[in-house]
């Protein structure tokens, strides 16, 4: 996954997130996507502008991507 793509993925979990669960919504974008945030080395801030929010939010890029080890999402998401 490029950095476009991930930018709209992340888009899409953060503008469509209920309210009161943005943050979360990030954390599972970065557990949905860790294997492809890690193999591109993107930077977290950069993801997080490609995708229109603000980039203080790379930091709860990378507390989702360091998660992914340790959790599972549920198929409904």
């Amino acid at each position: 996954m490029d950095l476009k793509e991930l930018g709209q993925k992340l888009n899409g979990m953060y503008f469509n997130a209920q309210k009161g669960e943005v943050v979360a919504m990030i954390h599972l974008f970065g557990i949905k996507y860790a294997k492809e945030i890690i193999s591109s080395k993107l930077s977290k801030k950069a993801i997080a502008e490609e995708a229109g929010i603000p980039v203080s939010f790379a930091v709860e890029i990378n507390k989702g991507v360091k998660l992914a080890s340790y959790v599972a999402v549920k198929p409904k998401f």
